[in-house]
């Protein structure tokens, strides 16, 4: 008996320290693959519907001076990115937070027919709803936040705040728009978001030249000031990734109706631009590949470390400091 009792010690003596180098192994595993990249929010702003025309394909910049010449250069500027499906604002939108391209119906009426972003990002981190928001000021841009695919319908949902007050319903204000926005960036600090804002596109629509010139010069302040927000904000600042990117373009001088339009697969309709700035992104870089909208999701997926299968885009690469594909 004390010979069993003796070799049982001896054992333990001998196992002991290759289990425990073991489990310190998997930790320090563990905390590598956490602590891979910087970033720990993500936002992308969606500027609706300037026309490259008067934006990056601009060399003077006169309209978009922010993010020319303050905004880029502190991160990665795709100057071929593109909408390379159905070039209206809910399409567009679905693309970027799905990583599909579908037809859907612009009035809000038809959900997304695939689970977004937002879903999977909240199950597999087991977080709530606040943790992901979509805050847009077309309230039929609150679909995002849902989808038809049965087995995710209503299933991990993020919170929306859409268009008047919030409701889902309506079109409201930009300035608005940040304000709430502000409101629940300070009350929650979701971890992933998704702003949309309106004025470039209505004005277009509008016919209104001069106003649709006007908002390009606003929503590119807006830019900044919510750049210059996450840089302020001690949960934010150096640990937040920031796109810059549009829902579609609009048609060129010499189509029919040029720039009030949009809707088909002419290069100003496809023709969009993408700013990425964040703590794992290079900096004053300018790529000439083409990239597109549904390559963002995949992108948030390898920086916010969740699996996102469902997506048909592409990890950015080139856009990191170190290529994530090789795990420096």
């Amino acid at each position: 008996m004390k010979s069993f009792l003796f070799n049982k010690k001896v054992l333990v003596a001998l196992i002991l320290p290759v289990v425990l180098l073991v489990l310190s192994f998997n930790q320090s595993e563990e905390d590598e693959i956490q602590s891979k990249y910087k970033t720990e929010y993500v936002m992308v702003l969606v500027i609706d519907g300037p026309r490259i025309t008067e934006t990056f394909g601009d060399s003077t910049h006169q309209y978009i001076p922010n993010l020319a010449n303050v905004l880029a250069p502190q991160g990665v500027l795709v100057a071929k990115f593109r909408n390379n499906g159905p070039t209206y604002t809910n399409a567009g939108h679905t693309a970027i937070t799905t990583g599909v391209y579908q037809k859907i119906n612009n009035t809000g009426l038809e959900l997304p027919k695939n689970p977004s972003m937002f879903q999977y990002f909240l199950q597999q981190k087991g977080l709530d709803s606040t943790q992901a928001y979509v805050i847009a000021s077309k309230g039929k841009l609150n679909i995002l936040a849902n989808t038809k695919d049965k087995a995710w319908k209503n299933v991990n949902c993020p919170s929306q705040f859409c268009g008047t007050d919030g409701k889902g319903i309506g079109y409201t204000n930009d300035a608005y728009t940040w304000r709430d926005a502000q409101s629940i960036f300070s009350k929650y600090h979701p971890k992933l978001t998704l702003m949309n804002l309106l004025e470039c596109d209505v004005r277009g629509h509008q016919h209104q030249w001069k106003e649709y010139l006007e908002a390009l010069k606003r929503t590119d302040n807006l830019a900044l000031i919510l750049w210059n927000y996450i840089q302020s904000d001690p949960m934010y600042k150096d640990k937040t990734t920031l796109f810059i990117t549009n829902d579609h373009g609009r048609h060129p001088d010499g189509h029919k109706d040029g720039f009030v339009s949009h809707g088909d697969k002419c290069e100003g309709c496809r023709s969009i631009y993408l700013v990425a700035i964040g703590p794992d992104f290079k900096k004053n870089v300018t790529l000439s590949t083409a990239y597109e909208q549904i390559d963002i999701s995949a992108t948030i997926a390898e920086l916010l470390g969740f699996d996102f299968p469902v997506s048909n885009g592409r990890v950015m690469r080139q856009l990191f400091v170190n290529d994530p594909q090789k795990g420096y």
